[in-house]
């Protein structure tokens, strides 16, 4: 799965949040100063170009909605981070977490349990 920006992904939780949205929709979920309307316009096709939103059409307008859903997103762009940032080793991840303290002993144990449940 393609990686979003800040801003792509920022839109997308809109599409995610709110359902099909028109570009001028859009609009007003920004504060003063709105981004330009072609300026989001461009972003969206961009979002739409890569496979995260398609469209309805209306006479001359398109009302976009969110082809990939946000779990799937979630899931695809953890994987990227533990595939670039740990060798695709989710060891590494947890190991990384306790050394931080991110996770104490306890919450490792319950992830444990959680794990052991789940292979019976």
């Amino acid at each position: 799965m393609k990686r979003l920006t800040a801003r792509e992904e920022e839109i997308m939780g809109y599409f995610w949040t709110e359902g099909p949205l028109f570009v001028k929709q859009l609009l007003e979920f920004y504060g003063e100063p709105k981004p330009h309307f072609n300026t989001l316009s461009t972003i969206v096709r961009g979002l739409e170009e890569k496979g995260f939103l398609a469209h309805n059409t209306y006479g001359n307008t398109y009302q976009y909605y969110a082809a990939v859903s946000e779990a799937d997103y979630s899931r695809g762009t953890l994987k990227n981070v533990i595939a670039k940032y740990f060798n695709n080793s989710y060891l590494g991840v947890i190991s990384s977490l306790v050394r931080e303290e991110e996770i104490s002993v306890d919450e490792l144990r319950k992830l444990i349990d959680e794990v052991e449940k789940g292979n019976q």
